[in-house]
């Protein structure tokens, strides 16, 4: 017979589920820290040696680390994506950044087309909330905030979409674009032109997002990155141009 004895589950094991799915879930994130044992322990109704227990599995885990005198936070799991030699094979080459921004348009119209379909009212609130704060960041002369948000703006998205997978994937290739590995975010938005043009693009995808339209999402999306891509091309060509214009001037002032 397929049965067996029913097992009382211990509330170690209870609070270590919780917060396993809490970092499946994307809810905690790498590098957070914890509440103090106390609060905590009383946010989950345990005791401290049952807390305890837990924190210490979690650490066995791999997806805790306690730093001395700190407190507890969640293990920066993130890192662990991509090894630093093929880090550094990334920012070596340029034909890595068009291969980053062909993944990045697939796998972002993909997410968007689910968060219209699949995204609660909730996810898509987050999402209009984050671009509402865009607009007020595009009125500032220092274009770092509207940078930074823009990033916020896309993991929202893939939030939205409701797959742990991607959500953890497309995070550590956050990780990797904020570290400036494959281009640096804030040149995207120096020029005033370009910043209208991305706003007017952000604009387009939370429109689409908030009439619940998968298929006009993806293509908001897919031509939003098809952009970035043309103006990371005209960047690198104009750098390359500069180049090559110094050289001649040099050897002009040498003759």
């Amino acid at each position: 017979m397929p049965f067996q004895k029913v097992q009382t589950e211990k509330l170690s094991q209870t609070v270590t589920r919780q917060i396993e799915l809490l970092i499946l879930r994307g809810i905690l994130r790498p590098g957070e820290r914890l509440p103090a044992e106390r609060d905590l322990a009383d946010r989950l109704g345990v005791s401290r040696p049952s807390l305890r227990d837990a924190v210490a599995a979690l650490q066995d885990q791999g997806l805790l680390a306690s730093r001395p005198g700190a407190g507890v936070y969640v293990a920066e799991v993130l890192g662990s994506a991509f090894a630093p030699a093929l880090i550094q094979l990334f920012a070596s080459h340029d034909e890595a950044v068009f291969d980053y921004i062909a993944f990045r348009r697939d796998m972002e119209g993909l997410a968007a087309e689910r968060a219209a379909r699949m995204g609660s009212d909730t996810d898509l609130k987050v999402v209009d909330a984050i671009f509402r704060k865009m607009e007020l960041a595009h009125g500032k002369r220092d274009p770092s905030d509207e940078a930074a948000l823009d990033a916020a703006f896309h993991m929202a998205i893939i939030e939205a979409s409701h797959n742990v997978v991607m959500l953890h994937m497309m995070r550590s290739m956050y990780d990797l674009l904020r570290e400036g590995v494959f281009y640096n975010r804030q040149m995207m938005f120096r020029q005033r032109t370009t910043r209208e043009l991305l706003l007017d693009q952000h604009r387009n995808i939370n429109s689409a997002l908030q009439a619940r339209d998968p298929g006009a999402a993806r293509a908001a999306v897919e031509a939003h990155m098809t952009y970035v891509e043309q103006a990371l091309t005209e960047s690198l060509r104009a750098a390359r141009n500069e180049a090559i214009a110094q050289q001649r001037l040099e050897h002009e002032q040498n003759r």
